[in-house]
């Protein structure tokens, strides 16, 4: 048999044939690549993260109702919304998205849970869309607990409800109102059962805003509603339909939270005063000491450090517990001194013994955190 002649092809030839078959396909593969795809979650409590930083939750945990929602890399809208529940109880679901951690579930990267007194910033942005055909509330959410806990039902819940639609109202009664964030708020406050719960509502829609989640925070420990040796566990923006709800979305979400405080003292760790003064007679003396707070948050449960000259010996004390009675002392507060405002101040006194010549005491700390003495 005749042998089939081989052929051959100058290498030039070879590498213009390869080359024009990868651009056949790049373009083959640019055609028909489809584009990210958004996620689809009607499960229960099904989720999905977006941006590699926060999760987005259906949490459809108050009816049996179907609901869906569209996640996208920015946020997510509702897709399907069937059912209603009665406009004097709870809602149906609060689908959402977080940052932090909630029932187990942390998102990616979170800084959460940070102690309250830790936290320099919270900055938070947030884009709604609405629909006139339903009964909801956009509701932003912080919550806050004692402990760090990353799972279960925190001790306090803060609601900022940026819109409501329908015959609804936070839990508990109206309290007043506030100014936050240089907006004006009603103010609610009430039991949800297992926690409290403060709800700042807008008196109108607002579509989005840039906030600083602080400012909130601040109001429930000024409300008595948390502390700032507590912790900040999550911070979610969603809805809470009532009746329908189809076609709410959250356009755009960012939440960042900027930790680097000293735990345990004033928000700025420099700002407290000590003013010191003293009656003195002969082998006794009573004194006077006011505890100033320069800083922007309130100081909880305060501590403050002093010694004693040689030859002193203090024998009682009032709006405020000293010991022990001489040498390197701390003063702690009594339940209706506790908190030290912003800007504010507290006083206590002690009366007591000295022997030689008298003197004052020098080196106050406010929870470790050193004092100017006025």
């Amino acid at each position: 048999m005749r042998p089939i002649p081989r052929q051959t092809h100058p290498p030039h030839r070879l590498l213009a044939a390869l080359l024009t078959a990868l651009a056949s396909l790049a373009v083959l593969l640019s055609v028909t690549a489809p584009a990210h795809a958004d996620t689809t979650i009607c499960e229960q409590y099904g989720a999905t993260t977006i941006q590699n930083r926060y999760v987005v939750q259906n949490n459809r945990w108050g009816t049996s109702a179907t609901q869906c929602i569209s996640a996208n890399d920015s946020g997510f809208r509702i897709t399907q919304a069937d059912g209603s529940v009665p406009t004097n109880g709870a809602p149906k679901s609060y689908p959402s998205l977080f940052n932090g951690c909630h029932y187990t579930r942390c998102s990616p990267g979170t800084g959460l849970p940070a102690r309250i007194d830790t936290v320099s910033a919270a900055p938070s942005s947030i884009s709604y869309g609405y629909v006139g055909n339903a009964v909801y509330n956009a509701s932003y959410d912080i919550w806050l607990d004692p402990t760090p806990r990353t799972d279960g039902v925190n001790q306090t819940e803060i609601m900022i409800w940026f819109n409501r639609v329908g015959p609804i109202q936070p839990i508990g009664s109206q309290v007043g109102t506030a100014s936050v964030g240089g907006r004006t708020w009603e103010v609610w406050s009430g039991s949800n059962g297992g926690n409290d719960v403060l709800s700042f509502v807008a008196p109108s829609a607002i579509g989005s805003w840039s906030f600083d989640v602080m400012d909130f925070v601040d109001q429930a420990v000024a409300r008595w509603l948390a502390r700032s040796d507590w912790y900040l566990t999550s911070v979610q923006a969603g809805f809470e339909p009532w009746q329908g709800g189809a076609g709410l979305a959250v356009n755009s979400f960012s939440s960042t939270v900027s930790t680097g405080g000293t735990p345990g003292g004033p928000a700025d760790p420099a700002a407290c005063t000590v003013a010191y003064t003293a009656d003195v007679w002969t082998g006794g003396f009573t004194a006077n000491v006011t505890v100033g707070n320069n800083g922007t948050a309130a100081v909880d449960d305060w501590q403050l450090g002093f010694t004693q000259p040689s030859g002193q010996r203090i024998t009682s004390a009032w709006n405020a517990t000293v010991t022990p009675d001489s040498g390197a002392v701390t003063a702690r507060p009594l339940a209706h001194t506790r908190r030290i405002a912003a800007g504010g101040s507290q006083s206590f006194g002690f009366q007591g013994t000295y022997t030689g010549a008298f003197a004052e005491p020098a080196g106050f700390t406010l929870n470790g955190t050193a004092c100017a003495v006025a």
